[in-house]
């Protein structure tokens, strides 16, 4: 863990493509033994498909663009301003209905996540992402996947 503050200046730091949009890290595992925080760029079509974490918490903070997420039995039109808490065993569904991208600050804690993120972009890219191997991927960081990832194009995630 990193003792200094962190500063992240527009285009610094990591970050990793997913469905052919940026993932900016934040902060990490590296940094903090607390939380992770990512600016996630949300492409059209594009759905987690519904998940739930089992230790993870997360929150969501729409910057720009609109989301129709599924959180337990709730349905969710999230625009600029809509903040989301996510308690782990909370089943949810993170999608861009829309014809346009979506921005969002996502943190999770404890951190980590940044390493399912990195090795779902690699798998993606070597053309693995087939449902099965996601789900395995996903089943190692944490959350068991109830329902399909998915993009606008294909059944199954690009990068």
């Amino acid at each position: 863990m990193n003792r200094q503050p962190i500063i992240r200046r527009p285009g610094e730091g990591k970050s990793v493509k997913l469905a052919g949009q940026p993932m900016g890290f934040l902060v990490t595992g590296s940094d903090t033994r607390h939380t992770s925080m990512f600016e996630w760029t949300v492409p059209p079509g594009f759905s987690t498909g519904l998940h739930v974490h089992r230790v993870q918490e997360e929150t969501f903070y729409v910057l720009e663009g609109e989301c129709d997420w599924q959180v337990g039995d709730e349905h969710v039109r999230a625009t600029p301003g809509t903040y989301l808490f996510l308690p782990p065993g909370v089943p949810h569904n993170i999608a861009n209905a829309s014809d346009t991208i979506a921005r969002v600050l996502m943190t999770v804690s404890p951190p980590g996540h940044e390493r399912y993120f990195e090795e779902l972009s690699e798998t993606v890219a070597r053309g693995g992402a087939d449902p099965t191997t996601i789900a395995e991927l996903r089943a190692r960081y944490d959350t068991d996947q109830l329902s399909e990832l998915k993009s606008k194009a294909t059944s199954t995630p690009k990068a």
